[in-house]
């Protein structure tokens, strides 16, 4: 639109500058005509009339350029104007959008610093907590602390029970459940007496008193002392260790290996998990059933010392005792052998147990020498050798 705008311009110019220039048509008359020449007046008249007609048809000529430029501006106005209008429109609509990203950021921003204030209270409540926390840790540690010293003063007015009562030399006036049953009788339904304290029980009967420590020479194995250390770091039960795995393999083994096999299993399993139970047959004479004498190696329900088959050997024996394995319900009378047998494992389990529950404070070598001891006693009595009031 623009190009035809700017010919209709061009030539409306040209248009008036040629009416400009263009000469006057027409003769001059002259003041006095001619002597000679009588026919001029006619010659005059005639060209008048040519005057006109060409004046009229350059009249009809600037009409018809003048219509012609007046439609090219009217069109020229008409295309600019929707021209305008649609760049009106597409302004409108580019403010719109202006505005709509204006609502964003603005929406954007307030979110933002909403999640700031957000995560700046998130982390001022988690140092709250973390301070409070770590109040209540140390509170706790210094009961803990406090509990550790009195556990601590009870450990050192224990000694006497761990240390001094040992399976050898039980104390009897600290355990009065050593009392031979001829003394204390028992009542109706006998407490059960798990394998952590059947060690103590199984020490009523053992009145020997060991010889003194400086009478034996005895040399510290290398081996054996570096094993134990190596356990003594960090001790656990898991027989996997090297301490326990030779102590497994030389001891307790063969000192649980009976005739019955099957039964002789559940022993063991039993003595480590702590829950194997020993208990003397009552001195009274109560009635006997064969049938549970074959069956359990001896009359089940009744406590009366009868010579009856041993369970574990499977020899008929003098069964002072028997055992229950967890709680069953089910007892097994055993001989005084089989008796000493689970009673030097049970002693050694125990002792290894309080070490590691912290209850032994003693040099390491002291504790070493003290397992060497209770591995002896498994060894005499895989052997056979056991006390005379078993």
């Amino acid at each position: 639109m623009g190009i035809l705008q700017q010919q209709a311009c061009i030539s409306q110019a040209n248009f008036e500058e040629d009416s400009q220039k263009q000469p006057a048509i027409g003769h001059w008359k002259p003041l006095m005509p001619s002597k000679g020449n009588k026919e001029e007046p006619e010659t005059v008249v005639q060209d008048a009339g040519g005057v006109d007609e060409t004046q009229s048809t350059e009249q009809l000529n600037v009409s018809r350029l003048r219509s012609s430029s007046v439609e090219i501006r009217e069109k020229g106005s008409e295309f600019l104007k929707e021209e305008l209008h649609k760049a009106q429109k597409e302004l409108k609509l580019k403010d719109k959008e202006c505005e709509r990203l204006s609502k964003v950021r603005e929406q954007l921003e307030q979110e933002l610093e909403e999640l700031t204030a957000s995560l700046f209270e998130e982390a001022h409540k988690m140092v709250r907590e973390a301070n409070t926390k770590q109040a209540a840790s140390e509170k706790q540690l210094r009961e803990a602390r406090g509990k550790i010293d009195m556990l601590q003063a009870e450990v050192t007015a224990l000694k006497t029970l761990v240390i001094t009562s040992t399976p050898s030399s039980p104390n009897r006036e600290l355990h009065p459940q050593l009392q031979s049953p001829s003394k204390t009788g028992f009542r109706k339904g006998h407490g059960r007496n798990k394998s952590t304290s059947s060690a103590v029980v199984s020490a009523a009967s053992q009145n020997v008193t060991p010889e003194p420590v400086s009478r034996e020479c005895k040399e510290v194995d290398s081996i054996l002392f570096a094993e134990f250390q190596a356990w003594k770091e960090s001790p656990t039960l898991d027989k996997s260790c090297s301490f326990l795995d030779r102590i497994y393999r030389e001891d307790v083994g063969p000192c649980l290996d009976f005739t019955k096999q099957e039964l002789s299993e559940l022993v063991r399993v039993a003595v480590e998990q702590n829950t194997l139970t020993i208990e003397p047959v009552a001195s009274q004479t109560l009635p006997m059933v064969k049938v549970s004498a074959e069956e359990c190696g001896g009359p089940n329900g009744f406590r009366s010392q009868i010579v009856t088959k041993c369970a574990l050997s499977g020899l008929p024996r003098t069964c002072k005792h028997r055992i229950m394995l967890g709680d069953s319900g089910n007892y097994y009378y055993i001989s005084p052998s089989c008796r000493a047998r689970i009673t030097a494992v049970c002693n050694f389990f125990t002792y290894i147990r309080y070490i590691q529950q912290g209850l032994v404070r003693q040099d390491v070598e002291l504790m070493y020498w003290e397992v060497m001891r209770l591995r002896r006693e498994m060894s005499l009595a895989k052997l056979g050798f056991y006390p005379s009031e078993m």
